[in-house]
């Protein structure tokens, strides 16, 4: 199958952004198994905070086995009941599942075309679900890439208000060995992305 000539070409920084959300979304979803440690083992930063950040994660994950990580998974977001933190919008923004900030979502989706897929029981404010949202945005994987402003008014609207204080949580959450250095990660981009919008916007 030849590519569409019409197709536009994502810049290598966007598709860098939409990797890292992608990433994040995919730990964010499920405990890795061997295969994801052993690739983000294999990754390396820059000298830069994000990038230092990113170096510690990929050392947790050599050392860290399948087993060990899905018990901590387990304690962090599912547990008896539930888990040590609750990484929905509706949660973080109202205290309780379920709520306006999940209805807009799915106006936002809804506009955007972007549908949750049919084997996700998840509600749709899920942190993970917001990377890969975003992630899909970025590279137009449900249709055009999105111009930068259609994405930083999905960041603005439902990742912005809470996801850089859910990473904060997970930093320091204490069930959190593997999944400190993914708070970090996710902090620190969340500050980056943002200040990255906001000067867009100016």
């Amino acid at each position: 199958m030849t590519a569409n000539p019409a197709t536009p070409q994502i810049a290598e920084e966007d598709r860098l952004r939409a990797d890292l959300y992608n990433f994040l979304g995919v730990l964010l979803s499920g405990p890795p198994d061997e295969m994801l440690l052993s690739q983000t083992a294999g990754l390396s930063g820059d000298e830069g905070e994000l990038g230092q950040a990113i170096t510690t994660l990929a050392r947790m994950a050599k050392v860290t086995k399948p087993k060990t990580v899905e018990s901590e998974f387990n304690k962090l977001f599912i547990g008896l009941g539930r888990g040590e933190l609750l990484p929905y919008a509706s949660y973080y923004l109202t205290g309780f599942l379920n709520e306006k900030p999940l209805a807009t979502l799915r106006q936002d989706m809804s506009r955007l075309g972007l549908a949750r897929a049919d084997n996700v029981f998840e509600p749709e404010d899920n942190i993970a679900s917001l990377m890969e949202m975003m992630g899909a945005l970025i590279v137009g994987r449900f249709g055009a890439p999105a111009p930068l402003p259609a994405q930083r008014d999905f960041f603005n609207r439902q990742i912005a208000p809470w996801a850089g204080h859910f990473f904060s949580d997970l930093e320091a959450a204490k069930n959190s060995v593997f999944y400190a250095p993914v708070g970090t990660v996710g902090r620190l981009f969340m500050e980056i992305e943002s200040e990255g919008f906001r000067m867009s916007g100016t």
